[in-house]
């Protein structure tokens, strides 16, 4: 396994890529005239950019190698109003897994900093999971409705309430 700052260089390319799918589903449900679910994937979009440029300082106030790498394309095409919920949700499991990973490879080069660093993460994963998965819920029972989803989204709170004053600093400024 690669040492824990190229392995941080690695996660910061899947978080802008986790960032440009976000965009991509937004685009989609604007397509579609669903402007709550398409504000909710944009906001996704900016919060996993923020995650990217999080890690991006980290390294950069450890002194180690940032690198930024490109992304491959986005899925863009949908088959139903579901399909993008359900390619979020297991989206953000792989992030999980994969900044779960990350911890583990701290602790086990003894990069207690780069560990600590990374407990914020995965209480965030945690919570992207229980707010995708209550959402794919809500999209599946009113896929034949989607007006009801745009009446939940405007009535309840899915996912990130704001700022976090916990979270990490991100490089330049977490937008």
């Amino acid at each position: 396994m690669a040492p824990f700052p190229d392995g941080l260089n690695e996660q910061v390319g899947h978080e802008f890529s986790a960032s440009q799918q976000y965009v991509a589903i937004a685009v989609y449900y604007d397509a579609q005239t669903l402007p709550r679910l398409a504000a909710h994937f944009y906001r996704q979009a900016v919060e996993e950019r923020n995650h990217a440029m999080m890690i991006v300082q980290y390294l950069l106030d450890a002194d180690e190698k940032t690198v930024i790498p490109g992304v491959e394309a986005p899925q863009t095409d949908f088959g139903d109003v579901v399909e993008p919920v359900r390619l979020a949700l297991e989206q953000e499991k792989r992030v999980t897994e994969q900044i779960s990973d990350l911890a583990k490879l701290a602790r086990t080069e003894g990069d207690l900093v780069g560990e600590q660093f990374l407990h914020w993460f995965l209480q965030e994963q945690r919570e992207e999971i229980s707010s995708m998965a209550a959402l794919l819920t809500v999209v599946e029972r009113s896929r034949d409705n989607v007006m009801l989803i745009e009446d939940f989204l405007a009535r309840e709170v899915v996912g990130d309430e704001g700022a976090d004053p916990a979270a990490p600093p991100a490089a330049g400024v977490a937008l």
